[in-house]
């Protein structure tokens, strides 16, 4: 029986990149569905659920992406309200690869080092990536900082994660290089995950700061969101610094994706969303 994935997208179109993970994690077909909201995809999950018997319908299995991670944790938690017993098939989250890079990223780190007690900054963290990252750094027993360019933003994606994972994070504004290099200064741990293209540290604002042990940065278009190290950096010494370079971490959060894919093809009960992706990832890094 063929391994089906349907793709549901809160964008226009569904990314391609998730399509192609997909089928190098197993998927025999992949349906992409865009424009997605909890208000349009009912009939869309009724198909997937009511359409195999229960030994079969392990190889029917939904993933939910899209650019906004709270559209995508609504479509997502939609979906499975329309599971009942005996009914459901396993679900995936990974809004704009928000869980699979997050969780890539600071298992890479908690490989590398303590994270528990550390001051950890996540700078431009109102994106998926950053606000999923800043709450795993979090629930690691870190200190947590999320730098934005306007102070409503951070208050906004710091509020967002406190009410989805029950941490506190704290946010800071940060509108240049200059401002954000003031909010590293006490920083153990610095994670960088702006936009593709925009640099947010020099070299110098980070290379004579004693208190760094750890930088990892998400961006692999140059120039990079922090100046000085390099995207294929995999845990390498930089001026006393352990540093992740956005290829460096991503070959586990490929290898994570499509681990998620198949386990999603398991049985019909796979709900892969933070927690659980996180975990996978910690396990896949420790066993490197």
């Amino acid at each position: 029986m063929k391994k089906l994935l349907f793709q549901f997208d809160t964008d226009t179109y569904p990314a391609v990149f998730d399509t192609v993970v997909a089928y190098d994690g197993g998927a025999d077909h992949v349906i992409g569905h865009g424009g997605l909201t909890p208000d349009n995809v009912t009939a869309l999950v009724e198909g997937a659920i009511f359409t195999r018997a229960p030994k079969d319908k392990k190889n029917t299995a939904i993933f939910v992406g899209g650019s906004d991670i709270v559209a995508g944790e609504a479509l997502f938690a939609a979906v499975q309200r329309h599971f009942f017993y005996g009914f459901q098939v396993s679900v995936m989250l990974d809004s704009n690869g928000s869980n699979t890079t997050a969780a890539a990223a600071v298992a890479k780190l908690a490989a590398s080092g303590t994270l528990n007690g550390k001051k950890a900054v996540v700078l431009a963290g109102t994106g998926p990536v950053g606000q999923r990252a800043a709450a795993m750094l979090a629930r690691e027993g870190a200190k947590v900082t999320l730098t934005a360019r306007k102070m409503e933003r951070a208050v906004q994606a710091c509020e967002h994660i406190k009410a989805r994972f029950e941490v506190d994070v704290t946010p800071v504004e940060a509108f240049d290089n200059d401002a954000r290099a003031n909010a590293i200064e006490h920083a153990n741990i610095v994670l960088a995950t702006g936009a593709a293209g925009v640099e947010l540290l020099t070299a110098e604002q980070w290379q004579t700061n004693s208190n760094i042990e750890m930088i990892a940065d998400a961006n692999a278009t140059p120039p990079l969101g922090i100046g000085g190290t390099d995207m294929m950096d995999k845990g390498i010494d930089r001026h006393g610094k352990i540093i992740w370079g956005a290829i460096g971490f991503g070959a586990l959060k490929l290898a994570l994706h499509r681990a998620c894919i198949a386990q999603l093809f398991t049985d019909n009960k796979q709900v892969l969303d933070a927690e659980a992706i996180f975990a996978l990832a910690k396990a896949m890094a420790s066993a490197a």
